[in-house]
Formats: structure tokens, C-alpha cells, sequence
């Protein structure tokens, strides 16, 4: 398990792609639950970290109040 360096939501976005998700909505909304959905499946699987799952959800969460 590597440890990626996650500060901004293209970071999010650059991890995702790296397991083969590349998540695109019209509805933003929809993107971003998508996004929280299969961040969550990546960290039960152990595939990321619990601190690589929480600062995903903290960034994802920051993006959609913006």
C-alpha cells in the first residue's frame, strides 16, 4: 500500500485513476458521491490508507461546499 500525497481535489482524482476510475457527471453532485463510493470500496479493500480515506472524503467534502 503506497502513500499518496493528497491535498487537492485533482489528487483525489489522480488516486482514483490510478485503480482505473476516471468518474466524470454532468451533475456535480452525483460526481462527488460517485467519488465518496469508491473511495470508501478502495479503503475496505485496504487498497488505500485510513488517513489516504479520511483526507479523500475531507477534499471531496471541501469541493462540493465550495
Amino acid at each position: 500500500m503506497m502513500n499518496h500525497n493528497l491535498s487537492t481535489f485533482y489528487d483525489v482524482q489522480q488516486l482514483l485513476k490510478k485503480f482505473g476510475f476516471i468518474i466524470y457527471f454532468k451533475d456535480k453532485n452525483d460526481m462527488y458521491e460517485m467519488m465518496e463510493q469508491e473511495i470508501h470500496s478502495l479503503f475496505q479493500y485496504k487498497l488505500i490508507s485510513k488517513d489516504e480515506y479520511l483526507k479523500s472524503r475531507l477534499i471531496i467534502n471541501q469541493r462540493r461546499n465550495e
